[in-house]
């Protein structure tokens, strides 16, 4: 008995949704996260304006002083939605717990010179409030930003800087124990040094503008937090100075910021791109907040680093300078 097999072809009758269809002009095959992403913000038949804010409608473009012809231009370069964030947060957090357990099962804890643990604790610590901040910041972003891509990228980061938050508070019970939770508490109430960047993290709770917010949180903030802290006092001061295991219990942060910066600038390029008008008004957010981030930062980063602070934020800034080149604007 013999048998032929032969292969058949069949054409898809269409190759995407028809709304997606119709935004591109021509029936192709697009990604999932476009297909997931595309199109999902609500934009009439609504049923009441907010009791709370009756000037605006529940979606409302006048939430920001942003103006985009096509509000769909906000795409997240890294295409995430729910299903790829969800599979990327999974396997960084089995990375993250591989760490810990290898840093706590081979004792490298108890290994790290008594200055570098202490200064450690001092300086991470207390920055589980900033990232505490940055969770209802970026929450706030999802809840009034016009423009479904961006929403949904922002409740991503949102969840990521409260995962930022919990392992701060696993850093500081490694090495501190719950006593270091409470004066880490403390100094971010009490210690001169934190309260600039106390206040502009409170400051930024009364942001109004969503796109404001992003800029003053994503962009200023974590712009210059991230590459100071993590990539510059964790990776390189603490590492020479025989803390290369707090390297490891942060390695997520700087891999996160590395890839989140990827988000953050396409997102303020497409905005800036639009008009002078646009990139106007994010140029003032800027300049009215890039002073006072980089003045909170210096005192934090002076308890790692002391004398050295000074000239380790010009680095990061003059780094800074040229990603907002990049996206179209100027430090």
């Amino acid at each position: 008995m013999q048998i032929d097999l032969r292969t058949v072809t069949i054409k898809p009758l269409r190759h995407t949704f028809d709304h997606i269809a119709r935004y591109l002009g021509t029936d192709k095959p697009v990604s999932r996260y476009i297909e997931g992403s595309l199109g999902i913000q609500p934009k009439d038949i609504f049923h009441y304006r907010p009791t709370w804010d009756p000037e605006h409608e529940i979606f409302d473009e006048r939430r920001t002083k942003i103006r985009l012809k096509d509000w769909e231009v906000l795409k997240d370069p890294r295409q995430f939605y729910y299903g790829a964030y969800t599979s990327a947060r999974a396997r960084q957090q089995d990375a993250m717990e591989a760490n810990f357990d290898f840093v706590e099962s081979r004792g490298l804890v108890e290994t790290l010179p008594e200055d570098v643990r202490q200064t450690a604790v001092a300086l991470l610590v207390p920055l589980r409030h900033v990232a505490w901040g940055a969770n209802m910041n970026n929450a706030a972003v999802c809840a009034y930003a016009y423009g479904g891509m961006a929403a949904q990228a922002a409740i991503y980061q949102s969840m990521d800087q409260l995962g930022i938050a919990q392992y701060l508070t696993r850093i500081g019970l490694l090495l501190g124990d719950v006593e270091a939770l409470s004066a880490g508490k403390q100094a971010w109430m009490n210690d001169p040094a934190w309260q600039p960047l106390r206040r502009y993290v409170e400051d930024s709770f009364v942001v109004k503008d969503p796109f404001e917010l992003h800029t003053v949180q994503n962009l200023v903030l974590d712009g210059l937090l991230y590459p100071l802290v993590y990539d510059t006092i964790v990776d390189q001061v603490f590492a020479a100075r025989g803390g290369a295991a707090i390297a490891m219990l942060t390695q997520f942060m700087t891999q996160w910021s590395a890839e989140t910066r990827k988000w953050v600038d396409a997102t303020l390029k497409a905005i800036v791109t639009e008009s002078a008008e646009n990139r106007s008004i994010v140029q003032d957010w800027v300049d009215a907040w890039l002073p006072r981030a980089k003045e909170a930062l210096l005192p934090v980063s002076a308890i790692a680093v002391s004398e050295q602070a000074p000239a380790l934020l010009d680095e990061v800034m003059e780094g800074f300078a040229q990603r907002l080149a990049k996206i179209g604007l100027s430090a």
